[in-house]
């Protein structure tokens, strides 16, 4: 039954558990979008202390973004693929390990189960009655010896596109209004002001998916992007020819 009736009459409703918990896209997601708002928000108001032209800072921007999205687009797949490889490893290994060393294996597995409090003899019937089928087994063991869950096979190739994406998406914000300024001082401000915005938002949402306490973590991730572009502006002002 969905309910359970109390003796004093109420009726207790199931409980539902209410958690947000970070998928591996929202995670390449922050990432990219993390830098992205980042980085070339940086560039330009430094660029804006150091020359006249909104279309200069346009342009190396652009490059910027460019550049920025297929570092950290091949770096996300890099990941991934080494992230397939060492599971592959350490799967085959545990295979190896369950055909030509069962006994070891069993007594790795009574180590797991006596941390939980089980008795010999429960610990006992449950190695035997696991052992029976062994891709079960080293199933059991890749997650609960090594904890490692088996990566999904395009995990490499989603992961490049949604950082690098993301990336891009994030870095046009701070550019976009030197679009439709001609002083770089102009564009700057309106720059700072949007991204700034963007960058409380994202912190705001990034704070809520891991569970962080959101104002703590937006005033955070746009504190963090408002020291960049300040001390990249105030560096090409000093160096300024």
């Amino acid at each position: 039954m969905d309910t359970i009736r109390h003796h004093e009459g109420h009726v207790a409703q199931p409980h539902i558990e209410e958690h947000m918990k970070g998928s591996e896209m929202i995670t390449d997601i922050v990432i990219g979008m993390s830098d992205g708002l980042t980085v070339p928000f940086a560039l330009a108001a430094g660029l804006s202390g150091a020359v006249d032209s909104s279309a200069l800072i346009l342009t190396a921007g652009i490059a910027e973004i460019v550049a920025g999205s297929i570092a950290m687009g091949l770096g996300g797949f890099l990941a991934g693929q080494t992230e397939l490889e060492h599971y592959d490893s350490e799967l085959k290994r545990e295979f190896y390990e369950v055909e030509n060393m069962p006994e070891k294996e069993k007594a790795e597995v009574k180590e797991i189960f006596a941390e939980y409090g089980l008795s010999e003899s429960l610990q006992h019937e449950i190695v035997e009655e696991m052992s029976l089928d062994k891709e079960k087994w080293v199933d059991f063991m890749m997650k609960f010896e090594l904890g490692l869950e088996k990566p999904h096979p395009k995990r490499a190739t989603k992961s490049a596109m949604a950082i690098g994406l993301s990336y891009i998406v994030g870095g046009s914000i701070p550019l976009l209004p030197y679009a439709f300024t001609d002083l770089p001082i102009d564009g700057l401000k309106y720059s700072a002001i949007i991204t700034l915005i963007c960058l409380f938002i994202f912190g705001w949402f990034k704070s809520k998916v891991t569970g962080q306490p959101v104002w703590k973590g937006a005033f955070k991730v746009m504190s963090i992007g408002a020291v960049a572009a300040g001390a990249a502006y105030f560096v090409a002002k000093l160096f300024e020819m």
